[in-house]
């Protein structure tokens, strides 16, 4: 099918039509997204400097911040600037592209997440084995696998929505662009490439979150034969990661498992998973994780004396 696009520039409603409340959310927003990208890299360069966070754990755990970066950057610096933006626009072709990155590192995320999940249970029930089954090389590899995953996930997204006509009307009922939304502008019956985006996305959640819980409940289970100092440290790096698992497919399973709908609610859900939750990922592992917190301290302490020198 060849589409026929009339359409170059799509107009963005945004989250609210006030423009005080949007200058209100400017405010708040631009200090949420710098804590995001100051937060997470802070841990991408104290993982790579540090000596004592040489674990597969924390491999994962840099990987997984640069992807949080990257993520939130898809969305939140043009959602941003358009809260001090009379008229919101982004070219056809600029949306198609915040579309395959967004699922890029979406689902990026969410297969280190699973891969964090792997190492944890490797970690816990088969101790003995650990350091044979999770060798630099095999992160090295579970890592890019989990960025080549990603890739191909997204690369659907957009071979089924670029054959698509768009005639008009070209006004998007949210703040960025995503499939459901952009759905509703094309001139045909998008209902078997919705069917594709939902066993694409939706179900691929539902499936890796079911997946991730069943690993979890394994590894709390198995925590029964180990030592109450081993019990302890294992539930604090277990809580940090259930915790991030929720928060963030919690939101994306409430959006993509339900029919198309332009609710405000939706909007602030995908507020929650788009900008919230990126900037609460480094706090929640840096808080309950020791060996972090004592890096970063070391890593400012030496940065600090060095400069008084």
């Amino acid at each position: 099918m060849v589409s026929v696009n009339n359409v170059t520039e799509l107009i963005i409603t945004g989250l609210f039509q006030d423009p005080e409340v949007q200058k209100a959310c400017f405010v708040l927003f631009l200090p949420v997204y710098l804590a995001t990208v100051l937060g997470n890299g802070l841990i991408v360069v104290t993982v790579n400097i540090s000596k004592s966070l040489r674990s597969p754990m924390y491999i994962f755990l840099s990987s997984l911040s640069l992807v949080e970066i990257c993520y939130s950057s898809t969305v939140v610096p043009k959602f941003i600037t358009d809260l001090l933006a009379k008229v919101k626009t982004i070219s056809l072709k600029g949306c198609l592209a915040q579309i395959f990155f967004f699922h890029f590192f979406g689902v990026t995320e969410i297969l280190l997440l699973t891969v964090m999940a792997y190492d944890r249970y490797v970690a816990i029930c088969k101790p003995l084995y650990y350091t044979a089954i999770m060798s630099r090389s095999m992160c090295h590899h579970l890592v890019t696998g989990s960025w080549v995953g990603g890739f191909f996930h997204s690369i659907i997204q957009i071979f089924i929505t670029i054959p698509l006509p768009f005639c008009g009307p070209n006004v998007i009922d949210h703040y960025f662009c995503d499939l459901h939304p952009l759905f509703k502008l094309a001139c045909t019956d998008t209902f078997v490439v919705g069917v594709i985006m939902f066993v694409n996305s939706g179900l691929f959640s539902v499936f890796s979150f079911l997946f991730l819980v069943s690993s979890y409940v394994v590894i709390l289970f198995n925590l029964r034969n180990h030592s109450a100092e081993g019990r302890r440290k294992a539930l604090s790096t277990c809580a940090s990661h259930i915790m991030v698992v929720v928060l963030f497919f919690g939101p994306a399973i409430f959006l993509y498992l339900r029919p198309a709908s332009t609710y405000t609610e939706d909007k602030l859900v995908a507020v929650f998973y788009t900008v919230i939750t990126p900037m609460l990922n480094p706090i929640i592992y840096t808080l309950r994780n020791a060996e972090v917190k004592n890096a970063v301290k070391k890593l400012w302490g030496k940065k600090v004396n060095s400069s008084v020198e």
